[in-house]
């Protein structure tokens, strides 16, 4: 082979964590979960470490943090601060934590920051956070009255749907914000935060409109009502009918507790 088209293996272990790629695959599926001795042996051989430059180590998962650990939300936000797990953080100004007040009786869980977001370091801002702020005055509330978070806690970049991995990294944090922010009714707001909290994959014309419920470990059961996003609204106005009963039903649930 001639000399100048000859590679430094080190290069081309750049070139792939530069692409992304940072979990090799073997011939057999291997099932992870199982702490058996060759399964253990398998792990260490396709560990990310092994990837990277030496002296360098993978940042760790969201699953592998004790969230149970953190016990107010002014701590879980610093954690999420100091969090790399997530490749979001390089691309995002800041992270985007909540808004509302804590302890309200209702909390909704958005998807994720768009650009007035990760201006403002809260959700729901621009024209769609406008338009949840009519539709919760329609039925007498206000921000003053509901704890507002994400699923996501970054922009993503150009805005596109975050991936099954980035939603996955930011699970175990928005759950133990649920936990920490104990509310009593949940509105899963459009398709992403809808699907992740119900673990459905069902569309969100399906599932919006019917109460479901989620159990937290430190919190028990709560209730949670699916509804489309504003966003989605502005592109759809026809839709607002459907989201107007959603809505209605809050008040109704409200009106019966």
């Amino acid at each position: 082979m001639n000399e100048q088209f000859k590679l430094n293996p080190a290069d081309i272990v750049r070139f792939y964590l530069d692409a992304g790629v940072d979990t090799p695959l073997l011939d057999n599926p291997i099932n992870r979960l199982l702490d058996t001795p060759v399964a253990t042996e398998l792990k260490s051989q396709i560990s990310p470490d092994k990837l990277l430059p030496q002296g360098q180590k993978a940042q760790p998962n969201s699953f592998e943090l004790d969230l149970t650990s953190i016990k107010t939300l002014e701590d879980l936000k610093a954690a999420l601060e100091a969090f790399d797990g997530c490749g979001l953080k390089k691309t995002a100004t800041q992270v985007v934590f909540s808004d509302g007040v804590p302890g309200s009786k209702i909390m909704l869980i958005g998807e994720a920051p768009g650009k007035e977001e990760d201006t403002t370091g809260k959700p729901f801002g621009g024209k769609h956070g406008q338009l949840l702020d009519l539709m919760l005055r329609a039925i007498g509330l206000d921000r003053t009255q509901v704890y507002i978070a994400n699923t996501i806690y970054w922009r993503t970049p150009g805005n596109r749907p975050p991936t099954a991995e980035e939603t996955a990294q930011c699970l175990p944090f928005i759950l133990r914000q649920i936990e920490l922010a104990q509310p009593e009714l949940l509105i899963s707001i459009g398709a992403v935060s809808t699907k992740t909290l119900l673990t459905s994959q069902a569309g969100i014309m399906q599932l919006r409109g019917t109460w479901s419920s989620i159990n937290l470990p430190s919190l028990g059961v709560r209730p949670l009502l699916p509804t489309l996003h504003p966003s989605y609204l502005l592109r759809n106005p026809a839709h607002k009918r459907l989201a107007w009963a959603d809505w209605l039903s809050l008040k109704i649930k409200l009106k019966n507790m």
